[in-house]
């Protein structure tokens, strides 16, 4: 009987190792990966060299582009000496929102490995995040890829699709209780339930707001991806 290719269920294929070029300059890089759409990466200045370095993963909403997210991260990144990824979808949202894991999960595998070309990436502090469909893509690759992925960060989020659990990711998940395009009895509570009666250990709040990236949520959820003790 013919194997499935694990990519199809949503798991990466990236593997931490050892760096092999010198460190990037402080500031904003494509990564050059794609010529359109490509993945930036963030580098905050005065990082130390040869110390395993903390990495935020941060996926858009739909519609959306690292334009949009980056300035929620950048001073966050710039302040607390971490690296921010932000890939951006190759269609106007995720790959799993459409039709299933593809080119958009090579081409994260791809921008991981472009980052560990130059920094070791601590693997106690490898987090996903993401808003709305980025999100809902938070969300299901993260748990997909719990062996690797530390922390998992969710604002917003839609939906849940998850073929193979690995690993036990800390969640944090932050929803509005006013969102109009996805409602929080239909998101955010029932993905916290499940998710802690799969005996996950999740943060969840809710916040007065709407649909939207509230900077408030953003700075407890930056303190959850570098102060909560891993239990990996």
């Amino acid at each position: 009987m013919p194997m499935i290719d694990p990519s199809l269920m949503g798991r990466l294929s990236f593997a931490h190792t050892q760096p092999n070029k010198p460190p990037l300059h402080p500031g904003r890089h494509s990564l050059g990966i794609a010529e359109e759409r490509d993945s930036i990466l963030y580098v905050p200045d005065g990082l130390e060299e040869e110390v395993a370095v903390p990495l935020l993963v941060m996926f858009h909403g739909g519609g959306g582009n690292a334009e949009k997210v980056l300035p929620f991260l950048e001073q966050h990144a710039e302040k607390n000496q971490f690296l921010l990824l932000v890939p951006q979808s190759i269609y106007p949202t995720w790959d799993i929102v459409i039709g299933g894991n593809g080119p958009d999960l090579q081409r994260l595998n791809t921008a991981l490995a472009k980052v560990a070309e130059h920094y070791f990436i601590d693997p106690d502090h490898f987090g996903f995040a993401g808003f709305s469909d980025g999100g809902s893509y938070s969300l299901s690759t993260g748990i997909t890829n719990g062996d690797l992925v530390s922390h998992v960060i969710v604002f917003s989020g839609g939906f849940m699709s998850v073929f193979m659990q690995e690993g036990a990711p800390q969640i944090f998940i932050a929803h509005g209780l006013a969102d109009e395009q996805l409602p929080i009895e239909t998101s955010g509570r029932p993905h916290a339930e499940k998710l802690k009666a799969a005996g996950y250990d999740v943060t969840y709040l809710e916040f007065n707001g709407n649909h939207s990236i509230q900077p408030p949520v953003v700075e407890l959820a930056v303190k959850f991806f570098l102060n909560k003790p891993s239990t990996r």
